[in-house]
């Protein structure tokens, strides 16, 4: 008879998930930790905080320099930019990928997306005119929290404790930085309506967070070309009316020269530079873990910085950047599982689960260790009952021999 396996609480699966965490850290070696896999996470997610960091510095020179602040045209600029690389590709393509068999049945689904994507940029842009810097970054840290929550009942990702502590670590880094920031007196932006400009910061965080869920299910599920050909169709034409609605006066008294055009295409470019690389690590790891990865964005800025608008250089800054980067090593370090989803049907027949299977099957292994973690515990608390199971059976023997015979 084998020992009654102890049931587990859920509190008991976090202490046990952390143990096994810190346990695998004593015994594992340095190249199973840091995979191939996750150093090309970690390299295309700081590329993307480059991208980040282009358009604030592009950003930055257009407003000090040239007072020049119409972000709805520069939205416009990266939605036209995606529209006539993906839209136009979608345009070509034949059979259900074609642009007017995606509209005929999802149109108003990729309309509310646009609409989301647009507005969560405009809002955090127009946050700054109401509140701090200081608190624009701490506030949007509140996109991570609410795409957990989101990814959890939409995407069916289910985490473990490890992966709750690595968010925290990579938010005590956000805490360096800002703190770092108060130390060098950047507490930077207007404090006219505080109130207003913090509810705005967290309106395009939760904006930002539905985005990307949306991102993530559609281009583990459909494509990445038709999720940018959509928003960009749609974005352009939200910010197209957008623009001329809000901005046209500030457009139409820009004094244009090759400076601020190159400035422009700058920010044009970095952000359809990241747009159109974010699905595809998005695709690699998740959406949170993207977003965790983003975080050092706002240090590149302050990096540079230092070299172009002559910042005060803090050693806090380093110190930021290596926490951010542990906590995210941490939360790659554990998968994450999905709950199993009915099986789609593909254009060949067969039955198919892209979206999910690889973290459903790495899930899977990681039940099957703590399955195995658990008998050996259960063996060493009751050793009795182990030897027990393993002295042979005679009834069982005779029945094997009658059998034979």
């Amino acid at each position: 008879m084998e020992p009654r396996r102890p049931e587990r609480t859920p509190s008991t699966r976090g202490e046990h998930s952390i143990n096994t965490f810190i346990s695998g850290l004593r015994n594992c070696k340095i190249k199973e930790v840091f995979t191939w896999h996750l150093l090309k996470i970690m390299a295309m997610g700081q590329g993307l905080s480059v991208f980040i960091c282009g358009t604030a510095v592009s950003s930055q020179y257009l407003a000090v320099d040239f007072h020049v602040n119409t972000p709805m045209l520069q939205s416009f600029m990266n939605y036209a930019l995606l529209c006539l690389m993906y839209t136009s590709t979608l345009a070509f393509t034949k059979g259900d990928g074609n642009i007017l068999q995606i509209l005929k049945t999802k149109w108003w689904k990729y309309l509310l997306l646009g609409f989301t994507d647009v507005e969560a940029n405009y809002a955090v842009v127009t946050a700054y005119q109401f509140t701090t810097l200081t608190s624009i970054q701490l506030l949007d840290c509140f996109v991570i929290p609410v795409l957990m929550v989101l990814s959890w009942f939409f995407l069916k990702t289910r985490y473990h404790a490890v992966h709750y502590v690595a968010v925290c670590i990579c938010l005590l880094g956000v805490g360096t930085m800002v703190g770092a920031d108060l130390i060098a007196g950047r507490d930077q932006g207007s404090t006219s309506n505080v109130l207003l400009g913090d509810g705005l910061v967290l309106v395009s965080a939760t904006l930002y967070a539905i985005s990307n869920v949306c991102q993530e299910y559609t281009v583990k599920n459909c494509s990445r070309v038709e999720f940018l050909g959509m928003v960009g169709l749609f974005g352009t034409l939200i910010s197209g009316i957008q623009m001329a609605a809000l901005e046209h006066r500030n457009v139409a008294e820009i004094a244009w020269d090759w400076k601020i055009g190159l400035l422009f295409a700058a920010y044009a470019l970095c952000m359809c530079a990241l747009y159109s690389f974010m699905p595809m690590v998005v695709k690699m790891s998740s959406a949170t873990a993207v977003n965790l990865s983003l975080l050092t964005a706002d240090l590149f800025s302050l990096f540079c910085g230092v070299f172009l608008f002559h910042y005060i250089f803090s050693g806090l800054y380093v110190v930021s950047f290596l926490v951010i980067t542990v906590g995210f090593v941490m939360f790659n370090a554990v998968p994450t599982f999905t709950l199993a989803s009915a099986p789609t049907q593909d254009n060949t027949g067969g039955l198919t689960n892209p979206a999910f299977d690889t973290v459903h099957d790495l899930g899977q292994e990681g039940r099957k260790v703590e399955e195995q973690e658990e008998e050996e515990t259960a063996k060493r608390e009751h050793p009795d009952m182990s030897l027990q199971s393993q002295v042979p059976n005679p009834t069982a023997q005779t029945a094997e021999y009658s059998t034979n015979m």
